[in-house]
Parts: structure tokens; sequence; C-alpha cells
């Protein structure tokens, strides 16, 4: 097996041309039992994500192969947003981040909070964004927890992608049908200011 890539949390091996695993690595600096249950819990959230947002019709990669510690999921072939954004026209924008926008709607609606909405955990794949990288998500129903998920796509905008945020962010928010969660977006954006 190939490594592709070192996170924090886990890496990512190429197992074959159509298939990646997922495994969570051993925290030495942890207790071994408390490491082991961490690390069973974080994969089986995980997963559970997954298969929730596939079953919402969100493109995720599809789960395989699961173990306590890892799992095996598709490997979507195609280019990471963040790679790709600073390149299009204003049109292409506007289609991309309405997609965009869907799927974060979409994985909203069924509770699904990412945790780590950034153009880095998204891909473009045959004309369809994939979210990736479920690691940090959760399950609530709370609009403070989906207001922050936005805000966090915000600020990884304004951050990698200065010259075109303000359109990828309206346009996401054209295409997300929570006014409750977009109300309360204001006010996560207004304690932000505070702490700068």
């Amino acid at each position: 097996m190939k490594e592709l890539f070192r996170g924090a949390e886990a890496v990512i091996y190429e197992v074959n041309e159509k298939t990646l695993l997922k495994k969570r690595a051993r925290k030495s600096y942890r207790i071994k039992e408390l490491d082991e249950k961490l690390r069973k819990a974080r994969t089986k959230n995980e997963i559970n994500l997954l298969r929730r947002a596939s079953s919402a019709g969100v493109c995720v990669p599809k789960v395989s192969g699961i173990e306590k510690y890892s799992f095996k999921m598709d490997y979507v072939k195609g280019e990471l947003l963040k790679n790709y954004i600073n390149a299009l026209d204003e049109k292409e924008l506007n289609c991309l981040f309405m997609k965009v926008g869907r799927g974060i709607n979409a994985l909203h609606g069924n509770n699904i909070i990412h945790g780590d909405l950034t153009t880095s955990n998204m891909i473009l794949s045959n004309g369809k964004v994939f979210f990736i990288d479920f690691g940090l998500g959760s399950l609530s129903c709370k609009a403070e927890d989906k207001a922050v998920d936005l805000h966090l796509i915000k600020q990884a905008l304004i951050a990698k992608h200065n010259r075109v945020w303000r359109k990828c962010f309206e346009t996401i928010k054209e295409n997300y049908n929570d006014a409750q969660v977009l109300e309360r977006l204001k006010s996560v954006e207004r304690r932000g200011r505070k702490k700068s």
C-alpha cells in the first residue's frame, strides 16, 4: 500500500486504483485503553456520517471494509476545490458553488455537521462535488452548530480565495434554505469579530 496523506488523526493509503484505506493512527502520548476507545469511536462516527450523507444524496466516498480503527472507501479521483477555484470564470464559479451550497444544505438538512468545511475537503470529480474527511464531524440539529459550519467555509474562502470569496459564499447562501441557520450565522460572525 502506498501512503497518500498523513493528517493529525489518520493516514490515507492507496490500496489500489479504486480503493483508499483510512486508518486512525495510535497516539503514544495517550493511555493505551483511552487511545483505543477514541480511535474506535471516531472511526465508527465517521463511517456513520458518510453513510448518512450518502443516503441524503450528498456525494461522498462509498465505505467498505470496516475494521476497528480503519475503513476502506472509494478512491474519488478529481481535483481538490482549493486547487481549482482560482482558474474559473464567474459563470463556472457560480455553477460550482451552487453544487457546494446544495451539498451543505443536504448535509445540514440531515443534521450532519461536517466540522471542517474547507475547499481542501471537497473534490470535483466528473462534474460532481464530493465532500470528504468527516473526521471532525458530528450529528446536531442545532442552528448554532450549522451556522458555525457555514462560518468555517466562509473563513476558508476568505483565506484561500480572497479574489472570489464573496461571490462563492453568496452562491452557497442562495442554495441554502434554512433561514434560521443563516440568521444565526450573523451572530456567530459578530462573536468572531469581537475576538479579533
